[in-house]
């Protein structure tokens, strides 16, 4: 098993923007379906030119979301890897107007990804055999303090990582299957205090 990756929250406009920027959204996207890959391989994937992907590998690289996976690397060439992380974004009323406004910006491009995505599965549904029917879905409410709600996200990610770390890719029968979770509180209702 796997060592737990420790939380990194993310609280550097800097390091907010680099992820925010929409190409490298895709280029992280493509390391963690496709695996390892070069500049030129992902320009390629993604219609873009080497010099391009390029940059934006340093710029992610710089910020610590992708690494160098210099074994993979024939003479010159150099291989990106997405690492296992648990990152994490708080954004509170104490947030600089910049550092809320990147985040919502964050946000918006994370939920648009998410709806396309599930449009992209709803597309292909068909081809899918018994995999067309595994889409668990659960929508509910709790009563909970700041706290608990906190505890309960916590308890959520625990499980998703024991999944991850115990749950191996290329096992025969399993693809890579997306989770998401978002909690927020109920608009138009005030606190119980």
């Amino acid at each position: 098993m796997a060592e737990p990756v420790p939380p990194r929250e993310i609280t550097d406009p800097a390091a907010l923007r680099a992820l925010a920027h929409p190409l490298r959204q895709r280029i992280l996207r493509a390391l963690a379906e496709q695996g390892p890959s070069t500049s030129t391989a992902l320009g390629a994937l993604l219609g873009e030119n080497t010099g391009a992907t390029s940059y934006h590998l340093r710029q992610l690289a710089e910020h610590g979301f992708i690494e160098e996976a210099p074994e993979l690397a024939k003479g010159k060439e150099r291989w990106w890897r997405s690492p296992p992380q648990d990152l994490r974004y708080r954004v509170d009323r104490a947030s600089s107007p910049e550092l809320r406004e990147l985040m919502e910006g964050l946000l918006a491009v994370h939920i648009a990804d998410d709806v396309e995505a599930f449009q992209r599965f709803e597309a292909e549904r068909a081809e899918l055999g018994e995999w067309a029917d595994m889409v668990p879905f659960s929508r509910g409410a709790i009563h909970a303090t700041r706290e608990e709600l906190e505890a309960f996200f916590e308890d959520y990610l625990t499980l998703l990582k024991r999944f991850q770390s115990t749950h191996a890719e290329g096992r025969p029968g399993t693809r890579r299957v997306l989770t998401r979770f978002i909690a927020f509180p109920a608009p138009g209702m005030n606190s119980s205090e």
